[in-house]
């Protein structure tokens, strides 16, 4: 089944998760598209089954808090930072609920969390100003970098770049082979002072940079040349909260909740708004991903919402 317009206005809540007492800041789905495993500021992981359609467990990170999560390479086992006591990035079995590694280094709150696509490699990084290398396998930072500014970070779909965003206003692109001897292309953006950036993603095909932010707008970006393709307005977010948005599989539709509990969908290539969907949530949609091989998404406020189609085109 092909994602259309129709398809995507078709969609709808198949299941509402109560199992949080505070919000839900970050979940991630697993490559193979089969679970999902969701952090909350009620210091819980919860882990859904996406094929069944219901929570599996709920495991507790009672001392340092659970932030950004991340599954790994390795079944079961996920990174994620901590948003108590300290900065430390743990990475955690959840088979036995045992830590098995601490990667301690940043001293302030880590913003972005980014697993490489093909190896054991993540970066991170944090209010600190720097972006950190980590490999699973060590303890120790493999590679810093100082920044003039706040970055968000991730890996392109192959593994061998990374884009830093700088400031909420410039994008830097590294080889991570090289990294050391700097960006080898650098993208200026136009300052916005209304907002700042929270979010840099890009598509599967690797031809797009999507920047969120925790204001109206979402900036999307044309990974090899930096230029401004399109921005995306017309969402509610008037309490600067940091939303999620995300790319569909097919890197033709991007998707962002908002604050009033909707989601809205655009076309990538057109710009044009395909969707707005009435996802009933409490309160803002902090986090929403597609699934990378199922046709479905999911969308969380406090609560956790598994979406489907209700056409197949």
């Amino acid at each position: 089944m092909k994602l259309t317009d129709n398809v995507l206005r078709s969609f709808r809540v198949a299941k509402v998760f109560r199992e949080n007492s505070d919000k839900i800041n970050c979940f991630d789905f697993s490559s193979n598209g089969e679970t999902i495993i969701s952090s909350s500021d009620d210091d819980s992981l919860v882990l859904y089954d996406c094929q069944e359609g219901k929570p599996k467990r709920t495991l507790y990170s009672k001392k340092y808090g659970v932030d950004l999560i991340r599954y790994t390479h390795a079944a079961n086992t996920v990174v994620y930072s901590s948003n108590k006591i300290d900065d430390t990035i743990r990475y955690l079995s959840l088979h036995d609920n045992k830590y098995i590694r601490y990667f301690p280094g940043h001293n302030k709150r880590v913003t972005s969390l980014s697993m490489s696509p093909v190896d054991d490699t993540f970066i991170s990084g944090s209010l600190d100003k720097t972006i950190r290398l980590w490999d699973l396998r060590s303890p120790n930072c493999q590679g810093l970098m100082h920044l003039q500014g706040k970055p968000v970070c991730s890996f392109d779909p192959e593994g061998l770049i990374f884009a830093a965003g700088i400031n909420s206003e410039m994008v830097k692109l590294y080889d991570l082979r090289s990294f050391d001897k700097g960006p080898f292309a650098t993208f200026k953006l136009q300052y916005d002072r209304t907002c700042e950036w929270t979010g840099l993603k890009f598509s599967n095909d690797g031809k797009l940079i999507l920047l969120s932010t925790n204001g109206g707008a979402l900036r999307l970006l044309d990974a090899f040349k930096g230029a401004v393709l399109h921005s995306f307005g017309g969402y509610n977010n008037s309490k600067g909260v940091t939303l999620e948005a995300s790319f569909t599989p097919d890197s033709q539709f991007i998707m962002i909740g908002s604050e009033d509990g909707k989601v809205h969908v655009w076309n990538a290539e057109s710009g044009i708004k395909v969707a707005l969907l009435d996802g009933k949530h409490t309160g803002p949609v902090t986090c929403l991903q597609f699934n990378p091989k199922f046709m479905t998404f999911a969308s969380a406020c406090s609560n956790m919402a598994f979406w489907l189609p209700t056409i197949d085109d």
